[in-house]
């Protein structure tokens, strides 16, 4: 296999069923050679049995030429040697016929078959020609020998090739049960390459959809209320020189406090980007796949976890300073709290505050003016929290702030309490309000 997955197995380049040229030319060249052996065998044969020699050169010709075959058809090559031992002919044949049995992909019984018929043609020739040599020359050979002799000289004639096609054949086999797995390693490793390479593309979307959810959270809300105040400021320069001044300190305390959180987001990149870079710099390239399931699995917790304070998010503990701020800003917030509070997982208490942050910068945006309502119940097993505006009243577009929206805020809110195992509703309300509601397990 190359690594593309392709398999690397040479095309067949010889003729008919032949994969290689040189194959081909063994086996006619070894088919010329057993033919012509036969056929110089074919002359006694056609002695002995009576027949003209041209019969018996045919004859062997023919025979020995089945060898070319051997190759596609190795029962017949056996077959016919088998077919052709009373005529002592076609030894040749025999032993490479025995040969390409045994290395062939054919099931153990046919091969174990064969080769005992062969042996057993063997064994009766040899016997019958022995008694005969014996009978002519007047030998004298013991009860065992003459049986001794036909079994020796027919194993050595059988047992030799067959064995070593047995073993030729287990060999190719097994090199080639190797290269299949070895191919099969290299598909699996390109299949997980692969799979890492997707895995850490995913977490890389994951993360800077997170950043950009962390950025949105962070901006939005004090830039809305600095967008509003400013509009107030400009309303009122003019009539409330007092109240002018108090609005121009507010839209300063927003600015600072939204650069102070964007540094200290804009810190924990830089410090993460450093460390990741030295990170890569020191994992082998055998880990890239451990590392991008390690950065999936961060993407999904909803980002690294930091030792320092600011990383972890607001909590739930500055809600009343949230809240504040909103009414500051001129909206009327009502803020009530079900059960007692108690401390929560920081990822938690972070999700919850931005959701009523988003909320709020919601009523800013599209419900100016409109009183707000915002409820938070701490429950055995999980803390809910609900933010209703009603309706806004008519505001005239000298004093609109006139705020944009990317239409990412409830986007972000369902994709954090969902990445919690929460659940998130939004929707307007009969009354010509809208509610945002969210439950998320406490544990």
């Amino acid at each position: 296999m190359t690594t593309t997955g392709e398999d690397h197995a040479p095309a067949r380049g010889g003729p008919w069923w032949w994969d290689r040229r040189r194959g081909a030319v063994l086996d006619v060249s070894l088919g010329a050679v057993s033919a012509l052996e036969c056929a110089a065998e074919g002359v006694p044969f056609a002695r002995d049995a009576g027949v003209p020699l041209a019969v018996g050169v045919v004859f062997g010709l023919l025979a020995g030429s089945v060898l070319v075959v051997r190759r596609k058809w190795p029962i017949a090559v056996v077959l016919v040697t088998i077919a052709v031992t009373p005529a002592e002919m076609g030894v040749l044949m025999g032993v490479v016929g025995l040969y390409t049995l045994a290395a062939s992909e054919l099931p153990r019984r046919i091969i174990g078959s064969l080769a005992g018929m062969s042996l057993l043609g063997n064994l009766v020739v040899t016997f019958v020609r022995l008694g005969q040599d014996s009978t002519q020359k007047a030998l004298q050979f013991g009860d065992w020998l003459l049986p001794f002799a036909s079994v020796t000289m027919s194993l050595g004639a059988t047992a030799p090739p067959l064995l070593l096609g047995l073993y030729v054949g287990q060999r190719r086999r097994l090199m080639e049960s190797l290269r299949e797995r070895a191919d099969s390693l290299e598909r699996e490793l390109q299949l997980l390459a692969e799979r890492a390479e997707e895995r850490a593309e995913w977490a890389r979307s994951e993360e800077r959809t997170r950043i950009a959810r962390e950025m949105h959270d962070v901006v939005a809300h004090r830039v809305s209320l600095m967008v509003v105040h400013a509009a107030a400021l400009q309303a009122v320069a003019r009539k409330d020189p007092e109240k002018a001044v108090r609005n121009a300190a507010l839209v300063g305390d927003m600015g600072r406090q939204a650069l102070t959180e964007l540094r200290e987001m804009l810190g924990v990149l830089r410090s993460g980007g450093e460390g990741a870079r030295a990170e890569r710099a020191a994992v082998p390239l055998a880990a890239v796949g451990v590392a991008a399931a390690a950065a999936a699995s961060r993407a999904v917790e909803g980002g690294e976890a930091s030792s320092e304070g600011p990383s972890e998010g607001p909590s739930l503990s500055e809600l009343d300073e949230l809240v504040g701020q909103s009414a500051a800003a001129g909206m009327v917030v009502d803020l009530s709290v079900e059960g007692e509070g108690r401390p929560y997982a920081a990822e938690v208490e972070s999700t919850a505050f931005r959701v009523v942050q988003e909320a709020l910068t919601n009523v800013h945006k599209h419900a100016a003016g409109a009183k707000t309502y915002v409820r938070l119940a701490h429950r055995v097993s999980e803390i809910a929290m609900q933010v209703e505006n009603e309706p806004p009243p008519e505001v005239s577009a000298e004093s609109s702030a006139r705020l944009p929206s990317g239409g990412n805020g409830l986007v972000g809110m369902k994709e954090r309490v969902s990445a919690l195992g929460g659940v998130f509703v939004s929707g307007p309300t009969d009354a010509g309000g809208f509610r945002v509601s969210a439950v998320i397990p406490a544990s």
